[in-house]
């Protein structure tokens, strides 16, 4: 009797374990908690699902969010246009930014302890990509997003920019999380 429940014990306790409660949510589920996030930030501001195709874009804290790309996964609002001087394939662009995770970002809070990033410290240093290049590691480990609005402005420009979790970060794109940055695109270190 006891060699017949030993099985049915260990069959039983193997059942338990596979039929636990899962809690993680699937990628699927992921992805439209963050389309969430960025909706949510979206619908308070004013949204052009274009960029200009004159190159002028309007600037400052109430200009609207430009869709820099096809699958709505990075939006700009420009800040400052920077120069005229625009980068050129491998030039090394540096920038400081502050991002900031929008699950918890709340619009018009306080949100200065969300933040992080290299935008704040001068001893911290600048990071920096080689301009449409992605296959080396200084570039592509930042994702497009962070690139995309140097295809449009100069340098010294400065943005908001929305980049969801598959252009951001290379490192981070599992987490499925779409970050807020403020960026500054400089031409040498600073």
């Amino acid at each position: 009797m006891k060699k017949f429940l030993s099985p049915i014990v260990l069959l039983l306790a193997l059942a338990a374990a596979l039929s636990s409660c899962n809690d993680s949510k699937s990628y699927a589920e992921l992805l439209q908690d963050e389309n969430q996030a960025v909706n949510k930030f979206l619908v308070q501001h004013r949204v052009i699902e274009q960029v200009p195709e004159n190159g002028i874009f309007e600037v400052g804290p109430d200009a609207p969010y430009y869709q820099l790309d096809e699958e709505a996964n990075v939006y700009m609002q420009v800040l400052a246009l920077g120069t005229d001087e625009k980068p050129e394939k491998n030039d090394r662009v540096y920038f400081r930014f502050t991002r900031y995770n929008m699950f918890y970002y709340v619009i018009g809070g306080d949100n200065a302890a969300l933040g992080s990033g290299n935008a704040d410290g001068m001893n911290t240093s600048p990071t920096y990509f080689l301009f449409d290049n992605y296959t080396v590691s200084d570039s592509y480990q930042y994702g497009e997003g962070i690139q995309l609005p140097m295809k449009y402005l100069g340098y010294n420009a400065k943005v908001n920019l929305i980049v969801k979790s598959q252009e951001g970060f290379s490192d981070e794109t599992s987490y499925v999380v779409p970050y807020l940055y403020t960026i500054t695109y400089y031409k040498s270190m600073i």
